[in-house]
């Protein structure tokens, strides 16, 4: 992972592992049988927290840990006073960025964009570095399961 990236990740010492294989059934802990698949794929439909839009349908996203740090979700003008932002590990990972049903990217934030929900804009869901055109992550604890 190029370097510009790396500030992305949350683990400060050596880059972060490549994403793990899905957790076995009886260690992914309550509610992840409900969302993960034996083959470690989105069983759920995933949708925006606040205004419901599809954002991946069932089957489109593997589950992947990784620790990241995304921007705070939080209206514009609180977000640029505190600057913060959240450690989030469970993601689904999606390999291609034509399997999303609705989401829309932030402009380039370093070599960064941020995804967010096409219809209100909500966000950020996730992320995607530009090193990697092939990896698109979106936290679970920012989305919704139907």
């Amino acid at each position: 992972m190029a370097a510009a990236c790396a500030g992305m990740e949350a683990a400060a010492a050596a880059a972060a592992p490549p994403p793990s294989p899905p957790p076995p059934a009886a260690a992914a802990g309550p509610g992840w049988t409900e969302l993960v698949c034996a083959q470690g794929r989105n069983l759920k439909a995933v949708l925006c927290q606040r205004c419901g839009s599809r954002v991946l349908l069932p089957g489109a996203a593997t589950f992947a840990r990784r620790e990241l740090l995304l921007p705070a979700m939080r209206k514009k003008a609180a977000a640029a006073a505190a600057g913060g932002g959240d450690v989030v590990r469970e993601h689904w990972l999606v390999r291609d960025m034509f399997s999303f049903e609705n989401v829309g990217f932030t402009r380039d934030v370093g070599n960064v964009k941020f995804l967010v929900c096409a219809d209100c804009e909500a966000g950020p869901i996730g992320w995607h570095c530009l090193d990697d055109k092939d990896s698109f992550y979106v936290a679970l604890e920012r989305v919704a399961h139907e």
